[in-house]
């Protein structure tokens, strides 16, 4: 077993199977339905998530992983490993990683070291992903977190379109009069990372268009010819993930790509039916 244990929050969204291959953990954060909490990917799935939110009066809330759930497992952890390093969403959406680093500084016999991701979803995933394969190197965590912000100095992109306004009004990003605006002129905003925040990056007019202009900015980087990592996102709209997938396939031989989801946590902020790519060039 490798000295540096790896581990994430559950907004990396990597499925159970392949945590456990790269023995990956996974802390969860929680969505909250009226009184109710779940953990999301262990108490409630993401298909779950999204037939309650249709079921739903209200649209639910969220809420980071309790201090204790870190320092359970740290402690559990510190047993058989001597490092960690744990990939958190960014810090400016979460307090995950304040909570990671609070709980690193008080547990002992374990050397804990906490990223920032400064991103979510399956970007956060590249981090944890290669922070596992090198963990089974052997490589230490200074060394593993070193070439983690080397890759985050390369950058990670990802726009996605969203198809309801209301869960961004909610979240503060858009006021009243933006919302009646943008609803009247059936606007689609594109969304991106910035500073380490999901802000809007463009306004769109209809569903086609803001599609259309997200493969525009893909084209951009994966028509350079350069060999690319890149995903398709979806907030339970498999089919037309599997469809823009392929279309990207079919286009760049120089593309590796694959689907992935928002889960309940970030979806509860985005909203169903919202759609993206994200890519990293290695």
């Amino acid at each position: 077993m490798s000295k540096v244990a790896i581990i994430t929050d559950t907004t990396s969204y990597i499925p159970k199977d392949i945590r456990e291959a790269e023995n990956i953990h996974a802390v969860a954060l929680e969505v909250v339905f009226g009184n109710v909490s779940y953990k999301e990917e262990l108490e409630l799935s993401t298909g779950e998530f999204y037939k309650k939110i249709r079921e739903s009066e209200n649209l639910p809330t969220t809420s980071q992983p309790p201090f204790g759930d870190f320092l359970e497992l740290f402690e559990k952890l510190s047993e058989t490993h001597d490092e960690a390093v744990v990939i958190t969403l960014s810090s400016a959406i979460s307090g995950t990683y304040q909570t990671a680093a609070s709980a690193a500084n008080m547990v002992e016999n374990i050397d804990v070291h906490v990223f920032d991701s400064e991103i979510s979803c399956h970007a956060q995933a590249y981090y944890v992903i290669e922070a596992a394969e090198m963990a089974k190197a052997n490589d230490s965590a200074e060394t593993i977190m070193t070439h983690l912000e080397a890759m985050r100095d390369t950058g990670m992109s990802a726009y996605f379109m969203v198809d309801d306004l209301n869960h961004l009004h909610r979240g503060g990003r858009l006021t009243g009069a933006q919302l009646f605006v943008g609803s009247l002129l059936r606007m689609k905003p594109i969304l991106a990372f910035r500073d380490k925040r999901i802000i809007p990056a463009e306004k769109i007019r209809t569903k086609k268009k803001a599609i259309n202009r997200i493969k525009e900015l893909f084209d951009g980087i994966a028509g350079t010819g350069k060999p690319t990592k890149a995903f398709v996102i979806h907030a339970n709209r498999p089919d037309d993930a599997k469809a823009l997938a392929d279309e990207i396939q079919v286009k760049y031989s120089n593309v590796d790509v694959e689907i992935t989801y928002f889960g309940a946590v970030i979806g509860t902020h985005v909203g169903e039916g919202t759609i993206g790519i994200g890519w990293y060039q290695p």
